[in-house]
């Protein structure tokens, strides 16, 4: 279907900071919608994110059972991280999965790439698809993780549909990856 885009395009005047560190910038918009009414629009803009679908020849999944404490939840996600300045996202995606969960990716290759709430968030999510991992030392740093565990990928829909696994970018990623890794099976 064509559309054309610009009857509906915002026009942006500039932005000025409101707030700024290693986590998060916050700043306001000024903008222009099509109708030519003038206003300021928050924008929050985080740093990339890489993260990890690693899938085995047993047909499972690493994943980390993880606390989220802006929500006090539990939840199953992917490893990932924030990608470094200057770093490669898909080398930031297989060190995040070595340090996090202690496993060294063997193939690693891009799946998707998301923005999780484009309309006031500026958070690209780069997901990697990584096909198979050895175990190579224990995670290192901050503990990220109670549990690592390979998860068979029949029990992924029920754990969706239970709460346990709720988080954006863990989702895309199962989804996505189970598109592509069923492309060949059928």
């Amino acid at each position: 279907m064509a559309t054309n885009d610009e009857q509906t395009r915002w026009i942006v005047h500039g932005e000025r900071l409101i707030y700024d560190n290693r986590w998060i910038r916050l700043g306001m918009v000024d903008v222009e919608i099509p109708d030519g009414e003038r206003f300021e629009h928050h924008a929050v803009h985080l740093d990339r994110a890489a993260i990890a679908v690693v899938v085995d020849e047993q047909d499972r999944v690493l994943l980390m059972w993880r606390h989220r404490f802006l929500f006090d939840r539990w939840g199953w996600e992917l490893p990932g991280g924030l990608v470094e300045a200057g770093e490669d996202p898909m080398l930031t995606a297989a060190r995040e999965v070595e340090e996090e969960t202690g496993y060294r990716v063997r193939e690693i290759e891009p799946l998707i790439n998301y923005q999780p709430m484009a309309g006031m968030v500026d958070s690209e999510h780069n997901l990697f698809l990584a096909r198979g991992a050895e175990f190579v030392k224990e995670p290192s740093g901050e503990i990220e993780a109670d549990l690592i565990e390979w998860v068979r990928w029949k029990e992924i829909p029920d754990m969706i549909t239970r709460g346990d696994i709720w988080t954006s970018g863990t989702l895309v990623g199962l989804y996505a990856a189970r598109d592509r890794l069923s492309v060949g099976r059928g």
